[in-house]
């Protein structure tokens, strides 16, 4: 039976934001930690140490009152949603509808519309579309310090930023460094792993930054060149079998990790056939939740298998799918041969 959110899909992004979280994250209730008292935390994630690996991915956490709650509530790795370098307004409400698909959200189906409306049910899939907006540094600064500050022994906080083309006078080099410095400030403000979006659109454009290899590389680059030894995570898209070898082969030596997968874009319509988003650029809108669960655990075996092949070190993020303990299992069991998970099913 689907919870009452923390996010309120009825409330404008500035309403979630403003009086945000709700239910549940509200009711005040810290989760302790199941570790004994004076223990260690058992596990290790881009050298920082974890009670458990289990997390918010980037999206739902809107600030620092998302976080704390998230951090309260026992998720170990909360990431911050996406900011900016500067001010940008969201995308008009609805931001959230339900998606009417029982089973898996293939490539092909994702080519025809997909229903949505304002009704949930299990097992849940939605469509998000918020446009990354984002408050000034300086409101998101402060957010970010108090949520490090917030953390507990064996927490991590984490912060997704995505670097913005603000206008027509933006070179490609201008574009880069609004990256590279973005990343300073998530630095400055005591971030100690920090989350690349690269799987929004390039630029405004349709393609997203992800399938862009050569600038993918070229951004990276410059964005470990600039905060040095501090964690990088890219977030990327659902990716074929070439090109995810392409991108691992280019970039897997210079990230420290990538996180898969963010949505699976795909037209969306009310029941009676009409555009559901408002707006010339939301005819497509991001799909998320059991629908994509597949291509997820499918980026997170190729993910692992590659860092095998090639020799790396990358961490791995699966995301994309998990809302009943039993995903977050097919998360962690994907990181095991397929003839392993058969001889050993309980592994």
């Amino acid at each position: 039976m689907l919870k009452a959110p923390f996010f309120d899909p009825n409330k404008s992004y500035t309403e979630n934001w403003e009086q945000g979280p709700f239910n549940d994250f509200a009711d005040g209730v810290v989760v302790e930690s199941p570790l004994e008292s004076g223990s260690e935390p058992r596990f290790t994630f881009l050298g920082q140490k974890l009670n458990y690996p289990l997390g918010i991915p980037a999206g739902p956490l809107l600030n620092g009152a998302y976080v704390k709650a998230a951090l309260d509530k026992g998720f170990d790795v909360p990431v911050h949603k996406t900011v900016r370098s500067r001010v940008r307004e969201s995308n008009l409400w609805p931001n959230v509808l339900g998606a009417d698909i029982p089973g898996d959200l293939t490539l092909e189906m994702a080519q025809k519309p997909i229903v949505v409306r304002n009704a949930y049910a299990e097992p849940l899939s939605i469509t998000n579309s918020f446009g990354n907006p984002s408050y000034e540094p300086a409101v998101w600064q402060k957010d970010l310090r108090e949520c490090v500050a917030h953390a507990k022994p064996g927490q991590l906080v984490m912060c997704s930023f995505e670097g913005t083309k603000w206008d027509e006078s933006f070179t490609p080099e201008d574009y880069i460094q609004d990256w590279a410095d973005g990343m300073q400030l998530l630095k400055d403000a005591g971030v100690k792993v920090v989350e690349a979006n690269f799987s929004c659109p390039n630029e405004g454009a349709a393609q997203l930054l992800c399938f862009d290899i050569p600038k993918v590389k070229k951004v990276s680059q410059a964005i470990k060149d600039k905060i040095g030894d501090t964690p990088l995570v890219i977030k990327i898209a659902y990716f074929g079998e070439a090109e995810l070898r392409e991108l691992v082969k280019e970039v897997g030596g210079i990230v420290d990790g990538f996180s898969a997968i963010n949505t699976i874009p795909a037209p969306v319509v009310n029941p009676d056939g009409s555009q559901a988003l408002p707006g010339a650029h939301r005819v497509k809108s991001g799909i998320c939740g059991h629908a994509v669960k597949w291509a997820g655990l499918d980026m997170v075996r190729r993910l692992k298998a590659l860092r095998e092949e090639y020799g790396m070190h990358y961490g791995i993020i699966g995301c994309g799918g998990v809302t009943v303990p039993a995903d977050f299992k097919e998360y962690r069991d994907g990181y095991l041969a397929k003839e392993i998970k058969d001889a050993y099913p309980n592994a």
